[in-house]
């Protein structure tokens, strides 16, 4: 397979055709941002280490039946994943308050989320990804209702294996983002990445951050906490 011209550039990944009309290429850069774009750094080994951990967990999740856009790992920062039609919603599942759900509701930051919330946001930098729901997403034709259906039913069976999984490393998942896209048969498939830039980590017994909060607050040891978040999973980076 032959990696061709750049598709899309994201704030921490490039997009890249192929010659395979049903695969792409996913290239992690060592790029780091927080606040839209306003802040944004370069932080080595990044990019392969978040390339090797959504490995990692989209594997994990493909274990547990549930389907994933990757493909392999072809390099250090490069993945080969599935062309996706891609649904331009993010999936968010909070299982404890904090970030933005405080700010906007003044809730206590720690507080357990019993159920777990599940919000919508449009992906959308220029409106700073605003809160959608189910009626938005029909109505603009985002998503049908069953596949919004399908979304927020493969969102909560992924917050049941990472939930179990990240607790066996001391550590809570605090919320997260999913993105999902359509494939040629018409299926709903996990799509984009999954890794601490994406999601809040928690030690169990500190309340430590130990994901892409670090950089956002200043905290530094970002590369470095998510090496120690990796083996604590057991992956070795």
């Amino acid at each position: 397979m032959e990696k061709r011209e750049e598709l899309y550039r994201g704030k921490a990944k490039t997009v890249y055709l192929t010659d395979d009309s049903d695969k792409l290429v996913l290239y992690f850069r060592n790029d780091t941002s927080a606040f839209d774009g306003e802040k944004i750094e370069q932080l080595d080994r990044k990019g392969e280490v978040n390339n090797k951990f959504n490995h990692f967990i989209m594997t994990k999740l493909e274990e547990a039946g549930i389907a994933t856009q990757l493909e392999s790992l072809i390099s250090d920062t490069e993945s080969v994943v599935k062309k996706l039609d891609m649904i331009p919603v993010e999936c968010v599942v909070r299982n404890v308050a904090a970030g933005s759900l405080v700010r906007r509701l003044g809730v206590e930051e720690g507080k357990l989320l019993d159920p777990p919330l599940f919000e919508f946001f449009l992906k959308n930098d220029a409106l700073h990804d605003p809160m959608v729901n189910d009626y938005h997403i029909e109505s603009f034709g985002w998503a049908t209702k069953a596949q919004v259906a399908r979304m927020k039913e493969l969102t909560f069976a992924v917050n049941d294996v990472l939930k179990a999984l990240f607790d066996q490393g001391g550590m809570i998942l605090v919320d997260y983002k999913l993105e999902f896209g359509v494939d040629s048969d018409g299926n709903i498939i996990l799509g984009d990445e999954f890794t601490p830039d994406g999601c809040r980590l928690w030690d169990k017994a500190t309340r430590n951050k130990m994901d892409k909060d670090r950089f956002r607050q200043g905290l530094g040891s970002v590369v470095e906490t998510y090496i120690e978040v990796a083996d604590r999973l057991g992956l070795k980076l």
